[in-house]
């Protein structure tokens, strides 16, 4: 199994930036893919982004393409989500989220599907 924890979060203007990180323990990284989610109380956990195992390939919903970017450094057993053009309604408790497979363009974007789970990062964007 795999142990995930996230940092980076914290308090950012609308229009500015944030880099959280997921840094990995236990099993072998990159045999697990990895996603982040976000979740506001009261409200379904909400996909945000995905990267496979060899981080050669990226998925995000139209909501937040072209403004978050997902990667990762097997080297360091982390991966980053590097967030850009935050708006207030990106405010929510972000975590990351492992499994290993098998993953379709379905399952990579259903929280259910994943198998461990850091803690979660608040990030909140003021306006």
């Amino acid at each position: 199994q795999v142990q995930l924890v996230e940092s980076g979060g914290g308090l950012v203007q609308a229009g500015g930036s944030l880099r959280l990180s997921c840094a990995a323990s236990g099993r072998a990284f990159s045999d697990y893919y990895i996603a982040w989610f976000r979740q506001i109380p009261g409200k379904a956990r909400e996909f945000v982004a995905a990267v496979n195992w060899g981080g050669g390939t990226t998925t995000y919903p139209d909501s937040i393409k072209d403004r978050f970017i997902i990667s990762r450094d097997n080297t360091k057993n982390t991966v980053y989500l590097q967030m850009n053009s935050l708006k207030p309604e990106d405010t929510a408790v972000y975590y990351c989220a492992a499994q290993s497979g098998p993953v379709t363009p379905t399952t990579m974007r259903v929280w259910e599907d994943y198998d461990y789970w850091g803690q979660g990062a608040q990030v909140t964007v003021s306006s």
